[in-house]
């Protein structure tokens, strides 16, 4: 136990010490998803990768909400490694108080007094053939409506119903 601890402590301090110089953008998500080399670490261009994400929190109005940020990442650090773009398949799956991430200007201002920081990053996540699904009893829950949906954003009976069928299509769910 002890030494658990201890090591969760080193990856924390590293992680709060951690110079992040060496993060980049790019080459897909500009603004987004930054990434680092891994010196002698090399990746099969014939590698496909098809991978689930899932969002449960929120960000804070105004901030990014890092487990989208994470797919971004996701795709920009294989494709800068030598996967193509096109052998990569990503979904994200998102419910609970993450769900108010997807929701257009006003919808969001009125839900959660703030400004939704999220917008732009769906947009582009959409725009890269991201599969974007919202858990339908988190949206019933939070009671909206499609039309406060940022476009392109897909409904499904439950975020537990998504991942089945997403793995059932050959998703595997990344677990961070």
């Amino acid at each position: 136990m002890w030494r658990f601890i201890s090591i969760l402590m080193l990856v924390c301090s590293w992680e709060a010490s951690a110079d992040r110089s060496d993060f980049v953008a790019g080459p897909v998500f500009t603004e987004y998803g930054k990434h680092a080399a891994v010196p002698g670490v090399e990746m099969e261009s014939s590698t496909r990768l098809k991978v689930a994400f899932d969002a449960v929190s929120a960000a804070e109005p105004g901030k990014v909400n890092q487990q989208f940020d994470s797919v971004a990442r996701f795709i920009n650090m294989h494709v800068a490694n030598g996967i193509p773009k096109d052998n990569i398949q990503v979904a994200l799956v998102v419910h609970g108080g993450a769900s108010l991430d997807l929701l257009k200007p006003q919808a969001y201002k009125q839900k959660q007094q703030g400004v939704n920081a999220n917008i732009q990053l769906v947009k582009a996540l959409l725009e890269h053939n991201v599969t974007v699904i919202m858990c339908g009893q988190s949206f019933m829950g939070h009671g909206l409506s499609r039309d406060m949906l940022i476009d392109g954003v897909a409904l499904s009976l439950s975020a537990m119903t998504a991942h089945a069928l997403l793995q059932q299509h050959g998703y595997t769910l990344n677990p961070f």
